[in-house]
């Protein structure tokens, strides 16, 4: 069972769609093993769930808005 696991930010339904389509086929030509035994989880992360740089993601996006 390959897993292939992908974080980001909030993200539609289109882009989850084309997310795990692309991840699997590429998985799929990579290992040669079936689609059906590829897992694709996505996970979102909001900003205040992300530091960079010793700064909520959150906190730096609103002084970049000022």
């Amino acid at each position: 069972m390959p897993v292939v696991t992908f974080e980001a930010a909030r993200l539609n339904v289109e882009q989850k769609r084309q997310l795990v389509e692309e991840f699997t086929e590429t998985a799929v030509r990579v290992t040669g093993l079936p689609k059906e035994t590829i897992f694709v989880f996505l996970k979102e992360n909001s900003a205040d769930n992300v530091g960079v740089g010793g700064v909520l993601l959150s906190e730096k996006q609103r002084s970049i808005k000022v």
